[in-house]
């Protein structure tokens, strides 16, 4: 007998078929010209020590080596015709089995003002790449989350001269979602590191040096307060958001992630980064899409972003906006 969650996939499953013949020609591609650039590579070093025949050698190398670019460019389109069909297709089709409403632009991601206006983070960065923005909404909440990578960059002088160092501010996933409230003030939650726990303590001691006018608070969860260090424009307001129910569910919500999220209120939406270690979305090109399994992270980090919803209990409207 086959399971509702087999008809389901079965779309997934034929689009993966249909795309396994694409990977196939992408990797034939990649390989031949990985094989003619090593070729033609070693057949110029071994010009060196052939005397009278150097020449023609290093001319056959040359045409060898140009050979292998050739391979290697037309590899590079046919993996961005692949790439493409992969995200609209196979992906699209994952996200419709959890919820029609669900779609996806690979191609963008969230802007790089939105993460700074997300105030998750003290750094702003100076390298900022995002893509693969999925949205849609879950019972009345609408939501996205987009993979980003953002970066800060220090310098320093070396007596070898001057030396830039990137920094990852974050490398993961950002999660949005309206709040169905306008907020008068800005509340962060953000995990209780090194840095976080010395700010805290300035901010306490000595509240007027406290992040861009925002006061630590101190929260009726010690458990919260462990893992976390909270600041806000508006204690009060703070208070009626972080209740003994929504600290319970983002300490659970944290505790299923492999690092410390942050977490922001503003305006009328809440955002949750998440730092991963993984590229999600993404297709193999050596390695067969009907590998058993294949898309079971993918989908896993789709419903896993999609029951925060759930989870947070967002769909509970116990407030609405001004």
């Amino acid at each position: 007998m086959t399971s509702n969650t087999t008809q389901q996939e079965s779309p997934v499953q034929n689009a993966l078929k249909e795309l396994e013949y694409q990977r196939k020609e992408v990797a034939s591609i990649k390989i031949k010209s990985y094989l003619f650039i090593g070729g033609g590579v070693l057949t110029v070093a071994a010009a060196s020590i052939l005397g009278a025949l150097a020449i023609p050698a290093a001319v056959i190398g040359g045409i060898i080596l140009i050979t292998g670019f050739v391979f290697l460019s037309k590899a590079d389109e046919k993996f961005s015709a692949y790439r493409h069909n992969f995200k609209q297709n196979a992906v699209t089709l994952a996200l419709k089995s959890i919820d029609e409403s669900l779609e996806i632009d690979y191609t963008n991601g969230l802007s790089e003002s939105a993460f700074i206006y997300s105030q998750l983070f003290n750094k702003k960065p100076d390298r900022y790449r995002s893509e693969d923005q999925i949205y849609g909404m879950a019972g009345k909440t609408k939501f996205s989350f987009s993979e980003l990578h953002a970066e800060y960059k220090t310098v320093t002088q070396t007596k070898n001269g001057r030396q830039e160092h990137w920094h990852t501010i974050l490398e993961g996933i950002v999660f949005c979602a309206d709040f169905n409230k306008n907020f008068n003030g800005v509340t962060v939650v953000r995990p209780k590191d090194t840095g976080a726990a010395l700010g805290a303590w300035i901010s306490k001691a000595m509240p007027i040096f406290s992040p861009s006018g925002k006061e630590l608070i101190q929260l009726e969860s010690p458990e919260f307060d462990n893992e976390f260090v909270t600041y806000s424009t508006d204690q009060i307001e703070a208070r009626y958001i972080l209740t003994p129910a929504m600290m319970e569910r983002l300490f659970e919500l944290n505790s299923r992630c492999s690092y410390t999220v942050s977490v922001s209120f503003i305006d009328s939406h809440v955002f949750i980064a998440f730092p991963l270690d993984k590229n999600y979305f993404e297709p193999p090109v050596h390695k067969s899409l009907l590998t058993p399994g294949f898309l079971k992270d993918d989908t896993e980090i789709i419903r896993f972003m999609y029951e925060i919803i759930k989870d947070l209990d967002l769909n509970t409207r116990i407030w609405t906006k001004a």
